[in-house]
């Protein structure tokens, strides 16, 4: 895969901008409104479905930029970047074209919590996504910024009370159509950017701010919700001023791991990847923060900021006396600047120098760009369906930061499903949506739209509750099928390699399960493996896999003749051993929830004239929330058992009634039919 070259940046800019001058068409299926992770991954997720879309984005040559942490993957986020991979989506791929650092965080822990991450080159990354999308039949890219939504009355076959049918731009030229538009706004929905005591309108420093009628349409046109949420980023340190030997040094894995399943290498060899450094802060950063709280105006509004990635302030504050963790992280194989992972801050430049020199390896150091901060508009989330659709709207999908979450693999995993299904909508094709069960995107979706959000959201492991299943080394196993075949946005390229790997475990795990072997014999053959004496039984070649020092090569030297095939999927066949006996006793509870799940709860369902013995309070929340079905209902917090037990009894009471009414009509016009054959019979002359 990459042996294949990049078109330089420059080219990709002038063809699209020969196309944006001149529009090829003013109807389009789908409009993707934003260029960032959502942006990039919903605009090609809904040209594989195969809808013709149209990306709109207000400087062409920031599409797929790293506005933050120049890093993808992580604990939880490494999980939603395979999984994003195993759709066919773009930023697996990309992350192992640009990384320049691989690691597997959490690697203490069991397999299925590890998190894979690497540290990227912005340039490399921003290059890859834009000639993927500039390589992808059916779309189109536009420069421009939208001025509103056009919106008109809906369908009254479908659920809402209105209905999107394109978007006007801010330049006054001709309104473009569309079935569906997905929303990826990021921090530019009434953005707000901080610095010291200033404050201006954007959603990143360097451009413009979006328009404000987007953001009225929103609350004003189509009633929804907005909430308001606030981030940041630390300032860039010249690399030269910093003396790295006074700092931890933190190489790369020896031997780096892929996000693509596609890829069995990254592009950046083990020898040439650079080393991240890691420093913690002193106690004259907490000083510099307690004095210079009244020049730092961000710290003191009411928006909620991200929990676990906050800014030196807020740790200063919720956590004073403390030594905090700073690492400093390249920016590119040949970038002359650091990213100071810990140091997000809004203080005014001068304050921001004083703050990082009190750090010794930082103690000359020199700011090449300041930090700041980041006030944006959200739309609280509970008011989506899982499709990512807007309940109460037709035709218009959200994704991103715009749903209340933070961190580009979460923006990227809700994209790549909103343009999804913006695309089925565009196509007339029904909705599909991901358990909770079978992956961490339907987790991510399920909290957002269940639940809501009170500040940014953030993946973690934690957050599924079948996680052992939702494993980082089986997603092509859990989603590529699927995407393929019920989905419609997976390449038969990746598909046919998924069913390969598919057949050849399958028969791996066939060929450990008929290698039945005596514990003598297995001590013979496995000398330094400890086996009880006590023990002298038949013993499978699964079960000796789950020892923990037993590794698959193991087994293989010592049965080559039936286990050698499969060398290349050791690491997948061991971590499968391990995890067997944990995801068999999790089906009944995964077959529980999918059996919940498939119960559905009609959105126009008056909670409080049901006859079923709810309390005031449980009425207001299924009101307020409209879980779509009896799973997500089981979820919301306020909701009791008793109140699930009756809306179970409800739903199923519900589902008879329509099955029985069904019938009788069926027996109706059975016997309609019967009676107008019989009377044409009578009505027939006679054969003599």
């Amino acid at each position: 895969m990459f042996s294949k070259k990049l078109p330089p940046l420059q080219s990709f800019l002038v063809q699209v901008s020969r196309r944006a001058s001149h529009l090829a068409r003013q109807q389009y299926d789908v409009i993707v409104v934003g260029g960032g992770h959502a942006g990039t991954e919903a605009a090609a997720a809904a040209a594989r479905v195969g809808a013709e879309t149209l990306l709109v984005t207000q400087k062409i040559h920031t599409i797929g930029a790293l506005s933050c942490n120049p890093s993808l993957g992580g604990v939880g986020k490494g999980q939603l970047v395979k999984e994003v991979d195993a759709l066919d989506g773009l930023c697996g791929r990309a992350g192992d074209w640009a990384g320049i650092h691989f690691s597997i965080l959490n690697r203490r822990k069991g397999p299925a919590v590890w998190g894979p991450r690497a540290q990227l080159d912005r340039q490399l990354y921003r290059e890859f996504i834009q000639s993927e999308l500039l390589s992808t039949p059916r779309l189109t890219v536009l420069e421009g910024s939208v001025e509103e939504l056009l919106v008109t009355e809906p369908d009254p076959e479908e659920p809402g009370h209105h209905r999107v049918t394109g978007i006007c731009l801010a330049n006054g030229s001709q309104p473009i159509s569309a079935s569906s538009v997905v929303l990826t706004t990021g921090t530019f929905l009434s953005g707000s950017l901080f610095m010291g005591q200033t404050s201006s309108p954007g959603g990143r420093i360097g451009d413009a701010p979006s328009s404000a009628g987007l953001s009225q349409t929103l609350r004003e046109r189509l009633g929804l919700r907005i909430g308001r949420l606030r981030t940041g980023t630390p300032p860039r340190i010249v690399k030269d001023s910093v003396d790295l030997s006074l700092a931890e040094l933190f190489p790369s894995d020896s031997t780096p791991t892929p996000f693509s399943f596609l890829n069995t290498h990254t592009r950046c060899k083990p020898e040439d990847q650079l080393p991240c450094h890691l420093t913690h802060t002193t106690p004259g950063v907490e000083r510099v923060v307690m004095e210079s709280l009244h020049l730092n105006c961000h710290i003191q509004e009411d928006a909620k900021g991200p929990r676990y990635c906050p800014s030196i302030e807020s740790r200063v504050l919720r956590f004073p006396g403390r030594q905090h963790q700073v690492w400093l992280e390249p920016e590119g194989l040949t970038s002359d600047l650091l990213y100071p992972q810990g140091l997000s801050m809004t203080m005014p430049p001068d304050v921001q120098l004083r703050l990082i020199r009190e750090i010794p390896a930082m103690h000359r150091a020199e700011i090449h760009t300041p930090g700041y901060g980041v006030q944006y508009d959200f739309v609280c989330p509970t008011q989506l369906s899982p499709a990512l659709q807007v309940k109460n709207t037709q035709g218009l999908f959200l994704a991103g930061q715009i749903n209340g979450t933070t961190g580009y693999e979460e923006a990227a995993a809700q994209g790549l499903w909103a343009g999804v299904n913006a695309a089925r909508w565009a196509l007339s094709l029904p909705a599909v949506m991901l358990s909770r069960t079978e992956s961490y995107i339907g987790v991510l979706i399920d909290d957002l739209v269940s639940r809501g959000v009170t500040e940014p959201y953030r993946m973690f492991t934690s957050r599924a509750e079948f996680r052992t299943s939702l494993r980082p080394d089986n997603a092509d196993l859990r989603l590529t099928l699927k995407g393929f075949e019920e989905v419609g946005c997976v390449s038969s390229l990746r598909h046919q390699e998924a069913v390969r790997v598919r057949d050849s475990l399958q028969d791996a795990l066939e060929a450990l399960q008929t290698l039945t072997v005596s514990t003598p014999t297995w001590r013979k053959k496995l000398p330094n493996i400890h086996i009880s004496e006590a023990k002298n039984t038949i013993v499978t070649g699964m079960n000796m896999l789950q020892y923990n020092d037993v590794s698959f090569e193991m087994l293989a030297s010592a049965y080559p003749e039936c286990l050698s095939p499969y060398m290349e999927f050791s690491q997948r066949l061991k971590i499968e051993a391990v995890y067997r006996p944990h995801c068999d006793l999790q089906k009944k509870e995964i077959e529980r929830i999918q059996k919940e799940e498939k119960m559905s709860l009609p959105q126009d369902i008056d909670y409080f004239s049901l006859p079923v013995s709810l309390s005031q309070e449980v009425r207001e929340i299924l009101d307020r929330v409209r879980p779509s079905t009896l799973g997500a209902a089981t979820r919301l917090q306020g909701i009791t058992p008793a109140a699930i037990v009756h809306l179970l009894n409800y739903v199923r009471h519900t589902e008879q009634k329509r099955r029985r009414k069904q019938s009788h009509q069926k027996e109706e016009r059975g016997e309609e039919l019967w009676l107008r054959l019989t009377q044409n019979a009578a009505a027939a002359p006679g054969d003599g």
